[in-house]
């Protein structure tokens, strides 16, 4: 296939390569002064978007998303699909599929999760959004920058899917982390802990996958002193964004609510910024009841 790529940073500039690498012709597209093996550079969105058979947008926001939208849409040919993987709020992710259709594209909302090193690996997971002739022209894409793509539903299913997900795991972590503080303070040897815990009925991905206790279970980001695998800077964008989706359907949310508020302390006040997401063991650590 001929596809546009726009916006090649820490994840869409792996998820390009393995594009070029399967045999497809990418065209790419980024702010930044950036190359990606395999990839020919455009010096504009418009220009990586046109006369592509798919193009593929990798942002950091609604507001960008929007934008960039209003300059490719119009270059890209019709019946082309329009794959947005971005992680931005329901309601942007709605608007640029309907100003896609309206242009005679097929707009898919295709968020993923598995991180940089899933990106570079090719296994992220895609949750994916649109009809079921946008969401088959972009699995075979899917099957190569990821080992699993679920079609979650109609325009803005992806979005809504990807926040559900990150706002239970950022509700896990901040319980397991609290969780392991309280063994240390209690005298319990941690690798206990994780032994009872990762069988029994509290155990989780933020415990028995990616656990936040430094030489405890599998290799995870505190074992390389909390640099980021998921900063805690995404983690707090994905909160805001679950609490946003829950602000305008009158959801529900006292656990997310509370995670985004933590979250925002940790990054802004306590200095979480740039650390992974688990760091917030640390935290924890240093801190008593008051």
């Amino acid at each position: 296939m001929n596809i546009g790529f726009i916006g090649l940073g820490n994840m869409g500039g792996p998820m390009a390569a393995n594009l070029a690498k399967a045999g497809h012709n990418v065209t790419g597209f980024d702010m930044a002064d950036v190359s990606v093996e395999g990839v020919e550079m455009a010096a504009s969105a418009a220009e990586a978007a046109t006369d592509q058979d798919v193009v593929i947008t990798m942002l950091p926001n609604g507001a960008i998303l929007r934008k960039v939208a209003g300059e490719i849409i119009p270059a890209m040919r019709q019946g082309a699909a329009f794959v947005d993987c971005s992680t931005v709020d329901v309601d942007s992710a709605r608007a640029v599929a309907t100003l896609a259709e309206d242009a005679g594209l097929l707009p898919v909302d295709a968020p993923v999760s598995g991180g940089v090193g899933g990106a570079a690996a090719g296994t992220l997971t895609f949750m994916a959004g649109g009809s079921e002739a946008a969401f088959a022209r972009a699995e075979p894409l899917f099957e190569i920058m990821g080992q699993k793509a679920v079609h979650c539903g109609d325009s803005g299913a992806g979005q809504s899917a990807k926040i559900c997900n990150n706002m239970i795991l950022g509700v896990t972590m901040i319980a397991t982390c609290e969780a392991f503080a309280l063994a240390d303070k209690l005298g319990l040897d941690r690798q206990k802990m994780f032994d009872v815990v990762s069988t029994s009925s509290g155990y989780s991905w933020s415990m028995n996958a990616y656990c936040p206790a430094p030489g405890v279970g599998p290799q995870s980001p505190a074992d390389n002193g909390y640099k980021p695998g998921f900063a805690s800077d995404l983690m707090l964008k994905d909160l805001r964004l679950s609490q946003q989706a829950a602000e305008s359907v009158d959801a529900d949310t006292p656990m997310g609510q509370l995670a985004q508020a933590l979250y925002t302390q940790f990054v802004e006040n306590e200095g979480g910024s740039g650390t992974d997401f688990s760091a917030m063991l640390p935290r924890f650590e240093k801190r008593g009841r008051g």
